[in-house]
């Protein structure tokens, strides 16, 4: 998957399952918080920190209220249709759960993971860590929450107890699933948990100097906790910090995503032996999110691509159905324990033209460049770089033109779908062990089909090792 934000592969293109912070805990949404923090200062959240519920004008309320039927009717459509899948699921035969092995991560893991982090937040004279909901709460604590505009927090001190702030009717939940030693601070709905934050901060146990905040916090966090800390520890960016930990993978993420992995291709397999004339592009999302819950995983995006909605990275609002001489694109991804996979397969429903199998060969042999590439302390943009150098030489678009490659060559993966590092050009992250990519590198001809073949892969001592084979050829790419 080649998105930004990643939200795009949850709507109504990808037809996915998903929406797993609809289902997290059992309660709420990804609302209109999750990709933006824009309605958050334009109403004027007070000092408090309650926002609009503390008071406003009759406008905010009624805007408040038309955002919250939003988010409830997103969470009610993925909860239908994940309802919907598992029915169908219940009728596919002929595949058994390939999860049952799958382990968690442990507690002793989380705790050496704040062991490392703090080494380095003491090394770099940090005095703590600041991390909003989201998926490095998970990563350091086992605290899988949805975003909220109640806020719940980690304050990671440089060193001594990680301290969680989150509502008092929470605390039962939090406590539930909490995987590390910690202390749980509660404030009450009267009150404001930016100064609850501030003083964890000026504790007396909290070491001196500035405070790192993770750069996926949102910003009306960030703006909060730096008024109530009242100019008395300088804020500073943390994402280097939490990148340092996330981006080199430990044998049991790299376990985990091997099975996910493993299950994304098993469903693959099953859609491609099963499809038919006549089917659209939601019938095909939908088989593939049967599939992946009948092989024990949680689907998190199936997104299929049809025609000339092919060219289309991440596809079109037209209906597409399936016709004899269909290019089929499939992007794919599932959940297990947290840890994501993604897998594109491209193929031709029917027999493929000159064209499409040239094309697709290409595809092919960027992928393969990508594994010859990808050595030991190169930046890791020099990899797109060289997968561009080779599609030029075969006439294809300069730089990001149509028709080529649109898009970077992959992205890292872990617990989020695209997380650091990149294969991007301007990425000079220098590529070592534990690190994980997908290896995407795609063709568009806008107006005809697009071509993508997707594989991850992580990076060991003796070079690139794919979580699962590339596809053999265009007759045969599963």
């Amino acid at each position: 998957m080649i998105g930004g934000c990643g939200t795009e592969k949850r709507g109504t293109v990808g037809h996915g399952v998903g929406a797993r912070a609809a289902e997290v805990g059992g309660i709420g949404a990804c609302g209109p918080e999750a990709c933006g923090t824009e309605k958050r200062v334009t109403e004027g959240r007070g000092s408090n920190g309650r926002g609009p519920d503390a008071g406003g004008s009759e406008g905010q309320l009624t805007r408040r209220a038309a955002l919250g039927a939003i988010v409830a009717t997103t969470a009610l459509a993925a909860t239908s249709r994940l309802a919907l899948a598992a029915e169908g699921a219940r009728g596919i035969t002929g595949l058994k759960p390939m999860t049952s092995g799958a382990k968690p991560i442990t507690p002793a893991e989380r705790s050496a993971r704040i062991a490392k982090l703090q080494a380095l937040m003491q090394q770099q004279k940090i005095a703590a860590l600041l991390v909003d909901t989201g998926s490095t709460l998970d990563y350091f604590t086992g605290v899988r929450w949805h975003l909220s505009e109640r806020v719940t927090a980690a304050v990671i001190p440089a060193s001594g107890k990680t301290v969680i702030v989150t509502p008092f009717f929470e605390q039962p939940t939090i406590h539930e699933m909490l995987q590390i030693p910690a202390e749980i601070r509660t404030w009450q709905e009267d009150e404001n948990p930016f100064e609850l934050i501030a003083g964890v901060l000026n504790d007396h146990a909290t070491p001196g100097g500035p405070l790192a905040v993770d750069g996926t916090a949102r910003y009306y966090v960030l703006d909060a906790v730096t008024k109530a800390l009242k100019s008395q520890r300088q804020v500073v960016p943390g994402h280097e910090l939490v990148r340092a930990c996330r981006m080199f993978k430990s044998p049991a993420e790299l376990a985990l995503l091997q099975i996910a992995n493993d299950v994304t291709l098993a469903a693959l397999r099953y859609v491609h032996a099963h499809l038919e004339l006549g089917m659209r592009t939601a019938d095909v999302s939908d088989l593939m999110d049967q599939a992946t819950l009948a092989l024990g995983a949680e689907p998190e995006f199936s997104m299929a691509l049809l025609n000339e909605a092919s060219a289309f990275p991440h596809g079109s609002k037209a209906v597409q159905t399936i016709r004899n001489g269909s290019v089929i694109l499939m992007d794919c991804g599932c959940v297990v324990h947290g840890y994501q996979s993604d897998i594109s397969r491209t193929w031709v429903f029917g027999k493929p033209t000159v064209r499409q199998r040239e094309v697709w060969n290409t595809v092919k042999r960027g992928q393969e460049i990508v594994l010859e590439t990808a050595i030991t302390g190169v930046p890791t943009g020099s990899i797109d770089e060289a997968v561009r150098v080779f599609y030029e030489s075969k006439g294809w678009g300069k730089n990001y033109a149509l028709p080529g490659l649109s898009h970077r060559t992959g992205h890292g993966i872990g617990l989020d779908g695209h997380e650091d590092p990149y294969l991007v050009r301007s990425d000079m992250t220098p590529l070592q062990a534990g690190m994980c990519f997908s290896d995407e590198p795609g063709i568009y001809i806008p107006g005809e089909f697009g071509i993508r073949l997707e594989d991850c892969w992580h990076m060991t001592e003796h070079g690139p090792k794919l979580f699962t084979p590339l596809a053999r050829s265009i007759d045969d790419p599963i």
